[in-house]
């Protein structure tokens, strides 16, 4: 007898479900239509078999994986399991990988992309006020006028007027 430590899953299915997607990724298949799937890798085209116990649901996963096909009238999937598309891409990933569509990010990258975002503006921000006091420095050498601090009002007006003016 083997001394392996007996552990229940309990009622957290996904160990399970996860177990038989790692066995079976190669039989996966995508909803298509109404009860209709569609094989992953070879594009063939299925259905629940009546006798499955996700046929009587009332829901059709979107993913599933199955042991066998029984081909009748139609290709019929036996010994099927709903999947989490992720566990695909994570288990076979050979042959499976997740696409994300516009603007899907997680929150920790909107996060990350704000900070680069606002760092770029910063950047930005101190590279156009070093240029306008460079000018700023050029042009009271040739008219001898004393320089405005970059706080005051006076300068943020000048700088809102160069930044309207059309270009002819």
């Amino acid at each position: 007898m083997l001394k392996i430590k007996v552990e229940s899953s309990g009622t957290d299915w996904d160990a399970v479900r996860t177990c038989i997607c790692s066995g079976y990724f190669h039989n996966a298949a995508r909803m298509k239509g109404i009860g209709e799937y569609v094989n992953l890798r070879t594009g063939m085209s299925c259905v629940l078999h009546p006798t499955s116990a996700i046929y009587g649901l009332g829901f059709t996963p979107d993913y599933v994986v199955y042991h066998e096909l029984v081909m009748t009238s139609k290709e019929y999937m036996q010994c099927v399991t709903s999947v989490d598309p992720k566990w695909l891409a994570e288990l076979g990933p050979m042959f499976f990988s997740v696409k994300k569509g516009y603007g899907e990010q997680t929150r920790i990258e909107n996060i990350l992309q704000r900070q680069m975002d606002l760092e770029q503006v910063e950047k930005m921000e101190r590279e156009m006020l070093a240029r306008q006091m460079a000018n700023q420095t050029t042009s009271s050498v040739k008219t001898s006028a004393p320089l405005a601090p970059a706080g005051t009002s006076k300068f943020r007006k000048k700088a809102r007027l160069h930044a309207f003016k059309p270009d002819i």
